[in-house]
């Protein structure tokens, strides 16, 4: 398996490349495969340069976290940004706590509100709790009880405890 996906991977595959990226991100037994962050990176990258989504996101992580290189929270926020547009709720939540936190930027609520809601609005349930949390204090956007509870509603209601909390 791992010969064919090297192959197809080899012939500018970008699905094939994401799955070896993946691969080398958690090492693979049955493959006989040990994690290598490095590897990983370098199959990321090119499903990534071909818009690969999810290969986008998971580059991001690895900068974030400094797998396989040194922490590069511009390389982070460069690759989020590309998922994000794609429209990956996750990149979206991503850059939005990137925001709300200021890291490798500086802090900026309101576009951290813009970035959590298109994550909210796709069901992300993180982006609809943090957004509720925005509305109730007003960090970003006005505030709005109403808009909280709405948002706090919709995410506890998938079962996300710190909403329920909230709610």
């Amino acid at each position: 398996a791992l010969a064919w996906l090297q192959r197809a991977a080899g012939h500018g595959d970008r699905e094939a490349q994401f799955i070896l990226g993946t691969v080398y991100a958690n090492g693979r037994a049955g493959l006989q495969v040990d994690r290598d962050d490095a590897c990983a990176l370098e199959w990321y990258t090119r499903a990534a340069d071909q818009g690969h989504v999810a290969a986008q996101y998971n580059l991001a992580n690895m900068y974030a976290h400094g797998r396989g290189t040194a922490c590069a929270p511009e390389r982070a926020i460069e690759w989020y940004r590309r998922a994000a547009e794609q429209g990956a709720a996750n990149a979206q939540f991503s850059l939005g706590v990137i925001y709300a936190n200021g890291q490798g930027v500086e802090r900026d609520e309101a576009r951290a509100a813009h970035w959590y809601q298109l994550a909210a609005n796709q069901g992300d349930a993180s982006a609809q709790n943090n957004l509720g949390v925005m509305y109730a204090t007003g960090q970003g956007v006005a505030q709005d009880h109403a808009q909280a509870l709405y948002w706090y509603g919709c995410a506890a209601e998938r079962g996300y405890a710190p909403a329920q909390y909230n709610l």
